[in-house]
């Protein structure tokens, strides 16, 4: 604990030196003092205490210099002596207005004698602040005068700046009566003191410490630190941080800020590079900026970090959050701009790192440096920064979109840069839709849509697309139609691309399409084993699935489960389009430890290789065979952590699927109410895949019939069918609706519509036996009509009306119409009379 000395803290040492020298004063032996120090530290409060130990009778001389008068000769000797000689000095003694030309050696010696007078019958104590900044004239005396006291009973006291100790040294510097303080900054005890003092109250010890930060020891800085936080009321007892930082920057840059501009320029530019491009900033880079060399920039640190503003050693960071925003508040906008780009084209001039670089041409807003971008995405999606990675290329697409096209006709050269354009345009829109993989599916949707129209032609926005399949996509119409027309255009040239064929085929299957497949099949059966091959057999076979065909399905299922043959075990495959479809075909076909397997290989390499929207499509299909297990707790886990993936990469479309799946397992836990809730706060994707708009459709049927709405369950099940069928999806293994439809139409008392329903299904555990023997329907009909279009015909036949059979079906007239035109082909028919005719007067009950 520190105890103050008069108002001062921390300053024992000191003011036991001056006590001393007031000693030997009182002795008739002379001295000169010097205080050195920055701006704040106190030493005019040091001077301001000499007074209070002189010796009774002590004559004292004061003065305090400033720039203004410096170019007055003798205005600081004026101050001293003027008020003892009342302006007229004996003989010799020089005036305010004389010496103009120069201190001559009578002048001075005029002085000495005027001194030695005054020191004959008393000590005379002189006094003087801010010595730096006297005059000249003034300056020569102060030296002449402190080197020929040796007999007079003379205490000088002078101020400095700490920048003139070495001149000091250099002149008084021999002198066994010369005294040199360097008053110290206060410690954290003597700081707290004072703030609680200003306070009149116990401060809050955060706060203390805060104030001692900031101003780093500097009690000018603290005093004007404390009086702000008192003006704004901020209580001592429980700071806002939010409230004290602003504060605390505003007063460093008032204050010590203030005091490097004026006393350190190169200081004061080096710390507003450091503000502006980042404390981690080479000294290289910045002594480029500064022009000034590297010796200068280090004295410059050196500076800032007896300053306090900079912690030392390197990379050399602010030592306060609140030095950063007090330093930027005083640089204006276009500063700022010229900065960076300056930053920017000395950073490429060095070869720094391209993301460092291209930070700088943000920033700036330079209109220059599409590659340095296109490496800085690279090197940040390298290293997992999807972030900054998608904000480079971004901006380098931004930079290329700039560029005037040339337009003559006929030139070559503009021809050609017009085609490179375009190449760069491709390129940068693949690599920022690779990046959005990992963070914004729409996003990367949007990229797919614009690869898909380059002029470059076919084979190249194939190619292009090839690198951005990949199944998450297809859950949107949004986001499979570029593959779907780029795969059809492909498919349509005498020879396409093999790899980018069969990578596209796979993922037009995945939507329900069937662009280029006979053209694919042909080129996969000519080389099975390759791992193109294995992605188009693993999306065929979950089409084969979708359709019922399961000895087809589940073969090529499993074999893309086995992997391209000599591939490490453990590998990440090149498109996961093989794998997710192969996993669905084994989920649908029955095969659920294959499936679960499946699934838990996919989540492990997904996550190993950053792949979140893989792992999103993993745990969707280990959560559906879960459910299929009656695992619903486990189920709702893998339903929960695909729907926040689907929510973190933006993706309204997975993102309904997930929580239907989480709805699901939350019914088969009995938690029906939850179920609701989640099925109602998610929004639906109005473009959704069909196949998810039927699985959305399916969990609300669910949770209707769980709330006891067997109605509303009976339409929502029938209207996810007709949803599947049309995508193609008539495999009843894929979705249980059927089984669902037919319990609901059981709770209605709807036995002929649950039996219906449940025709060519396969029996679900649980389901009800059906009705006993039925009549033996035509095999025409039995063979040509889906289980929707039997239950239309029957009605039909049975003498009701479209609209009726609308409205028993909970379908629109216009789909009951297009129903029936599909049974009339099929048939070969024209007309309702001709449709008893050709499958009975009745369908079976």
């Amino acid at each position: 604990m520190h105890s103050p000395n008069g108002d001062l803290y921390h300053r024992e040492r000191e003011m036991g030196l001056l006590q001393g020298a007031v000693g030997e004063l009182a002795l008739g032996r002379p001295t000169v003092a010097t205080i050195h120090g920055p701006h704040g530290i106190g030493k005019s409060a040091l001077l301001n205490a000499v007074p209070r130990l002189l010796p009774p009778g002590t004559l004292v001389l004061r003065a305090r210099c400033h720039p203004s008068e410096s170019q007055f000769p003798y205005s600081m000797v004026s101050q001293l002596f003027d008020p003892v000689l009342g302006g007229a000095g004996g003989p010799g003694t020089p005036g305010p207005g004389l010496g103009e030309a120069g201190p001559t050696h009578e002048a001075l010696l005029g002085l000495l004698r005027t001194t030695r007078s005054l020191a004959v019958d008393r000590p005379v104590a002189i006094l003087v602040d801010d010595l730096t900044n006297a005059d000249p004239h003034s300056l020569r005396w102060f030296s002449y005068i402190a080197r020929r006291l040796d007999d007079l009973p003379v205490l000088m006291v002078a101020t400095l700046p700490a920048s003139a100790a070495a001149q000091v040294a250099e002149q008084l510097g021999p002198l066994p009566y010369l005294l040199r303080l360097w008053p110290e900054p206060l410690c954290p005890t003597c700081t707290t003191e004072l703030v609680d003092r200003a306070f009149d109250s116990p401060v809050d010890q955060e706060l203390a410490a805060l104030c001692h930060t900031l101003a780093h020891g500097n009690p000018l800085v603290l005093h004007d630190l404390v009086t702000r936080l008192r003006r704004t009321h901020v209580p001592p007892g429980s700071p806002d941080p939010e409230q004290v930082l602003p504060i605390g920057a505003q007063a460093l840059s008032e204050t010590v800020l203030a005091w490097l501009d004026e006393d350190d320029p190169c200081a004061s530019e080096l710390l507003t590079q450091l503000a502006v491009l980042g404390p981690d900033t080479e000294p290289a880079v910045c002594a480029a900026l500064s022009k000034h060399g590297e010796v200068h920039d280090q004295q410059a640190r050196e500076t800032l970090v007896r300053a306090g503003l900079l912690e030392a050693g390197a990379p050399g960071r602010f030592t306060h959050t609140a030095v950063r925003p007090a330093v930027l508040a005083r640089v204006s906008a276009h500063e700022r701009l010229v900065l960076h780009g300056r930053a920017a084209a000395v950073l490429a001039r060095l070869g720094a790192p391209a993301r460092q670089t291209a930070d700088q041409l943000i920033l700036a807003g330079c209109d220059w440096g599409i590659d340095v971008l296109r490496g800085a995405g690279l090197q940040a999606a390298g290293v997992g920064d999807h972030e900054s990675a998608a904000r480079y290329l971004r901006r380098a697409l931004t930079l290329l979109e700039q560029r005037a096209v040339p337009g003559a006709e006929g030139d070559e050269n503009a021809a050609k840069e017009a085609r490179e354009r375009e190449e760069s345009f491709l390129d940068l829109t693949v690599r920022l839709g690779a990046v959005e993989l990992h963070r914004d599916l729409d996003s990367c949707s949007r990229q797919a849509a614009a690869a898909a129209d380059s002029p470059l032609g076919a084979v190249r926005r194939a190619e292009a697309l090839a690198r951005l399949a990949s199944p998450a996509l297809v859950s949107r119409i949004e986001g499979a139609q570029p593959f779907v027309r780029v795969c059809g255009e492909l498919a349509a040239l005498p020879a396409p691309p093999r790899e980018h064929l069969l990578r596209l085929t796979a993922q037009t299957l995945l939507t329900g399409h069937r662009s280029g497949l006979r053209r694919a099949a042909r080129l996969a059966a000519a080389d099975p084993g390759d791992p193109a091959a294995h992605v188009f057999a693993g999306a065929l076979a979950a089409a084969a699935a979708a359709s019922g065909r399961i000895g087809t399905a589940r073969r090529m299922a499993l074999r893309v489960a086995a992997g391209p043959a000599g591939a490490p075990e453990g590998t990440a495959p090149a498109s996961t389009a093989g794998p997710v479809g192969a996993a669905l075909a084994l989920t649908w076909t029955g095969d659920l430890d294959g499936a679960a397997a499946l699934a838990d290989r996919l989540i492990s390499m997904s996550r190993a290789s950053d792949d979140h929207a893989t792992t999103l499509l993993a745990h969707l299909v280990r959560s559906e065979v879960r459910h299929r297990r009656d695992a619903y707790t486990d189920a709702h886990t893998d339903a929960e952590a695909a729907l926040h993936l689907a929510r973190r990469l933006n993706a309204p479309a997975l993102a309904g699927a997930a929580a239907a799946t989480a709805a699901r397992a939350l019914v088969g836990l009995g938690r029906v109410a939850e179920a609701a809730a989640l099925l109602t706060g998610e929004p639906a994707a109005g473009d959704a895949h069909p196949f998810i708009k039927a699985l959305s459709l399916q969990a609300h049927g669910t949770v209707a019939a769980a709330l006891g709405d067997h109605t509303a369950a009976v339409r929502l099940f029938l209207d996810c069918g007709h949803r599947l069928a049309l995508r193609g999806i008539t495999h009843p293994g894929c979705v249980t609706w059927r089984a669902q439809a037919a319990a609901s139409y059981r709770a209605l008392g709807e036995e002929a519509a649950s039996a219906t329903i449940l025709d060519g299904a396969p029996r679900q555990r649980g389901a009800a036996p059906r009705p006993g023997p039925q009549p033996r329907q035509p095999e025409r009909a039995r063979t040509l009509l889906s289980p929707a279009e039997q239950r239309v015909a029957e009605l039909v036949v049975r003498g009701s009306s479209s609209l009726e059979v609308a409205e028993k079906l909970f379908l629109s007239k216009r789909t009951v119409d297009t129903h029936l035109g599909r049974i009339y082909r099929k048939l070969g028919i024209h007309s309702r009379h001709e449709l008893a005719g050709a499958i009975g007067e009745e369908l079976p009950v």
